[in-house]
């Protein structure tokens, strides 16, 4: 089977996703569609991928499952038996049963997943943990994850004739939960120029007091942190500090990539 076109769809607050997911579609080859669904759903569109298309669907892990608007986003891509790999990208704790989530999400839309890896980025809230990654040993991991996809896909006619991918993961799946902290401004150092605002995936930033965040809509993600141009927002607060140092001596062992491919 040729890959003419990758439909690269990701959700990447903090750009570690996208950052991974592009070397997948770079290393599998072929022209490179992107749709960034971090903060824009698709909009009464559907994408239809056929003959000699891949769709490959990233997205981070939060509290054990992929962001929701990851998954309704998924619903707009429509796959005829059509090849799909599955990533995502946690913080070092666990992915839980993101990779099961997302395989559902892309099976239901007529695709075939046929391959899946779970990576390592820090974490979007507690940054100490997994400092740095995904680092150069990750990198090249998940370049040879795409190169081991890249065979298989070349080696296979039709992809509906493989053995059903399995990954880790369990269903039903655990229930996810708001995260306990929400990122705010320092007003000393904010200027008001809204980015934070405009590039926040839930709208959780009112434009009217940038420094403060709806507690109700944030999701932790991190977003509004690395785009900053001031450095005024961060998590902070005594009881975020306290719950983190737990958090950093729990989960700082390094853990490494994952991967998955049909049996044979």
């Amino acid at each position: 089977m040729k890959i003419e076109t990758v439909h690269l769809v990701y959700f990447s607050a903090t750009y570690t996703t996208r950052k991974v997911a592009r070397e997948v579609a770079r290393v599998v080859g072929g022209r490179v569609v992107e749709h960034d669904v971090t903060c824009r759903l698709p909009e009464g569109e559907t994408v239809s991928c056929g003959e000699g298309e891949l769709l490959l669907a990233a997205a981070p892990v939060y509290a054990g499952r992929i962001p929701g608007r990851m998954a309704e986003a998924l619903k707009a891509f429509r796959g005829d038996g059509t090849p799909a790999i599955t990533v995502c990208v946690y913080g070092n704790r666990d992915y839980d049963d993101a990779l099961v989530e997302l395989q559902d999400c892309v099976e239901a839309q007529g695709f075939r997943a046929v391959a899946a890896g779970a990576f390592i980025g820090r974490h979007c809230i507690f940054p100490d943990v997994a400092a740095g990654r995904p680092d150069d040993g990750d990198m090249k991991k998940v370049a040879a994850f795409a190169d081991e996809c890249a065979s298989l896909l070349a080696a296979t006619d039709d992809v509906r004739l493989l053995p059903a991918l399995k990954v880790k993961g369990n269903r039903p799946y655990k229930q996810g939960g708001a995260s306990t902290f929400c990122p705010t401004g320092d007003e000393s150092k904010c200027v008001k120029c809204l980015t934070c605002a405009r590039l926040c995936p839930t709208g959780a930033i009112p434009e009217a007091a940038p420094c403060a965040t709806d507690s109700k809509k944030c999701i932790a993600c991190g977003r509004c942190i690395v785009v900053c141009p001031h450095g005024a927002r961060m998590f902070r607060g005594e009881a975020y500090a306290a719950f983190g140092a737990k958090f950093k001596a729990a989960f700082s062992a390094r853990r490494e990539p994952e991967t998955f491919f049909p049996a044979r």
